[in-house]
């Protein structure tokens, strides 16, 4: 891999996310909008607010980076860049990982901006740090980014990412803590949110911010979030032929 192929890749895809409006409401606009409604709707039930919030967070940087990456990477695809730079001296891993890191910027500016909205403009109390919250994020968004690049590969326009959402995003709120306890739910359901990503996100979001625990006391789940990203992206490499 080459560092300055790595750089001009990730630059471009910031030049080009810059220019697209509809790409910067989303990182903003759409965040804010929406923990906004969720917030203030429940304002007088501060004790439903904050045993949802850590769950929400993680839900709303799942989805978000998910939709902005994978309509951006197939933007890329459908507009012939994908295929011009494939037949330059970059690799298939320079390509990769500039797209990984530039999708990454703005994806990670995103989850800043819905941990600092939720945390300073909502009536939401926690106990944890706030900065082990935003590591956890910063590893589900990774996580998000290597998935969103997986499923556009696989998709022929933007109407069929969005087509993914209820296949890949859907079961996740419903499986790994966001609406019912993991472990009151049936056995089956319980071992089917052990192989989803996000319900070792939501553990670590609950542990830290409604318990107080801290990044150490969730080895396990750092590692398992982090193989999922490794995994998602592997698999992204062999969909994407050079």
């Amino acid at each position: 891999m080459s560092v300055d192929r790595i750089l001009a890749v990730s630059s471009r895809i910031a030049r080009q996310v810059i220019k697209d409006r509809r790409s910067v409401a989303l990182i903003v606009l759409a965040p804010v909008l929406v923990m906004t409604l969720v917030g203030f709707s429940l304002f007088d039930e501060k004790v439903i607010l904050n045993r949802i919030t850590p769950a929400l967070l993680g839900v709303f940087v799942l989805f978000f980076t998910f939709l902005l990456t994978g309509v951006s990477f197939l933007r890329e695809r459908s507009q012939g860049t994908l295929e011009r730079l494939k037949i330059t001296p970059v690799s298939r891993a320079d390509l990769l990982v500039g797209y990984l890191l530039g999708f990454l910027l703005f994806a990670m500016l995103q989850s800043v901006v819905i941990l600092a909205y939720t945390v300073l403009v909502l009536p939401v109390s926690y106990q944890g740090e706030i900065w082990q919250v935003f590591v956890v994020l910063v590893l589900l968004t990774i996580v998000a980014v290597s998935l969103g690049i997986l499923v556009s590969t696989f998709a022929k326009n933007e109407f069929q990412v969005v087509q993914f959402i209820p296949l890949v995003i859907v079961p996740q709120i419903f499986l790994t803590g966001v609406v019912v306890p993991v472990e009151g739910m049936p056995w089956l359901l319980e071992n089917i949110s052990k192989v989803l990503p996000l319900t070792y996100a939501v553990d670590m979001l609950i542990g830290i911010m409604l318990e107080g625990q801290g990044l150490l006391d969730f080895g396990v789940q750092i590692i398992v979030l982090s193989g999922f990203g490794a995994v998602f992206m592997i698999g992204a490499s062999l969909t994407v032929k050079k």
